[in-house]
């Protein structure tokens, strides 16, 4: 029998069965990708030869199996993965939980590789990037999935560009585990604080429809306009006594969206779990929410860090493959190792409220350049990534070459030290040799 939602105590014990000892930490990364048919560009419809759907039932040869929703195959998954679509088609790959970076990057490599294989045979390929940089919103084509009709209808509601967010933004994220509660909240609090440094370096979308946008990373600041209940810096995770009732708190506040029963999506946007758990839901009178309803309702809100029974690092824009690795090495160097998340915890623990604010709205639009504190984050985040490095040195995970995790800092280094964002790297080529063709970003940045 599936035991009922009825007490905020069960909610909270959901999120604190997430704690594990070291030995048992593990790294889970996922990056989306934007589709297109190599031949115009656009993006990819669902259906047809050159599609979403011919993507996913293309990979079954190598042992995915599908998901589906209305006997239309919307997912695929594998052992603990899964390929998801995002709204507009953008494609997902949610990893494995793995031990080592080396572990991530093989399978980041596994799966690009079949991928390109199977859009190679159909005419498609596929862009790293944060947002897309050439189609508008009704170019974009939207997939087949119930929840996605209900956020549709109700994010306009919210904000001006939940819709952007939903089909033409692309991000990297890395789910890391904690040991405690108190472990949760310090990683949680260091995850909120350096989020602006990991979009300044990962800066990687700076057109929106063929033309400079005016912002570096244009994804990162469609979030600041599409729903104040789900998104934001959080400020309540930096107040004493936070942890994971705190988190339960929030989360019973934030609106729902939706109410998943029998293969469909019940619309309940707007309406509140709490209710929910008292038998008052309006889109369900007197049902009790199940386990899985919280479940689904965790994945309804859009912080840069999200709890679930692990943390979810979310501020870095789509990109290629070596940043792909870099995103989770950067969290890992910090937060897997206790010598640097202390380090980094005394760096940034005098950091008020108002400096959380200035570096959310200022990062979008000057990435590294930001100034904080009387000089550029740039210099703030070669600190940080020296930390990480030292890290990663003192976690000698080594590969079958006896090689450690550092190399997979390079990227992120190269970057520093050139000064440049890929977002600035592209806007240059585009001022310059392409002579403001943005199509270039697909022939030169594809995988």
């Amino acid at each position: 029998m599936i035991e009922p939602v009825i007490s905020k105590d069960q909610l909270v014990q959901y999120l604190a069965a997430g704690c594990k000892p070291r030995t048992d930490w593990r790294i889970g990364t996922e990056h989306e990708k934007i589709a297109f048919n190599l031949d115009d560009l656009r993006p990819l419809p669902y259906e047809g030869r050159c599609s979403i759907r011919a993507m996913l039932e293309g990979l079954t040869c190598f042992g995915w199996t599908p998901v589906r929703e209305n006997d239309l195959p919307i997912a695929l998954t594998k052992g603990r993965a899964s390929i998801t679509l995002e709204p507009g088609g953008q494609f997902e790959l949610s990893g494995e939980t793995l031990e080592t970076l080396h572990d991530t990057c093989r399978e980041v490599h596994e799966h690009l590789a079949q991928v390109k294989e199977v859009a190679a045979k159909i005419g498609a390929g596929f862009l790293g990037i944060g947002f897309n940089p050439k189609w508008r919103r009704e170019d974009v084509n939207w997939m087949p999935k119930g929840r996605y009709g209900i956020m549709r209808a109700y994010m306009p509601t919210k904000g001006d560009l939940g819709i952007d967010m939903m089909i033409r933004t692309c991000t990297i994220q890395v789910n890391l585990d904690f040991e405690s509660e108190t472990d949760m909240v310090e990683k949680f609090r260091l995850g909120l604080a350096l989020q602006p440094l990991v979009t300044a370096m990962f800066a990687n979308s700076p057109f929106v429809e063929g033309k400079p946008s005016g912002y570096l990373s244009y994804r990162s600041f469609v979030w600041t306009d599409t729903d104040p209940d789900r998104c934001g810096i959080l400020p309540f995770v930096f107040e004493d006594g936070f942890g994971f009732e705190g988190w339960v708190d929030y989360m019973l506040d934030v609106p729902m969206y939706f109410v998943h029963r029998n293969g469909r999506y019940i619309d309940a946007s707007g309406q509140s779990f709490r209710d929910f758990m008292a038998g008052r839901l309006p889109a369900l009178p007197g049902e009790i929410p199940t386990m899985g309803d919280w479940t689904d309702h965790l994945t309804t809100v859009f912080p840069e860090v999200r709890l679930k029974r692990y943390l979810e690092m979310r501020g870095a824009d789509g990109g290629p493959w070596r940043s792909i690795c870099a995103l989770p090495a950067f969290w890992v160097g910090l937060l897997y190792d206790t010598q640097a998340q202390a380090a980094v915890a005394a760096l940034v623990s005098d950091w008020t409220t108002q400096d959380h604010v200035h570096l959310r709205a200022e990062v979008p639009r000057h990435a590294l350049q930001t100034e904080f504190r009387g000089r550029p984050l740039i210099d703030i985040a070669r600190e940080v990534v020296a930390i990480s490095r030292a890290g990663l040195a003192r976690r000698k995970r080594l590969d079958s070459a006896g090689i450690d995790e550092v190399h997979h800092l390079d990227t992120l280094e190269e970057i520093l030290e050139r000064g440049m964002t890929p977002a600035e790297i592209k806007l240059a080529n585009n001022e310059g040799r392409w002579k403001g063709d943005v199509d270039s970003v697909y022939r030169e940045y594809a995988y």
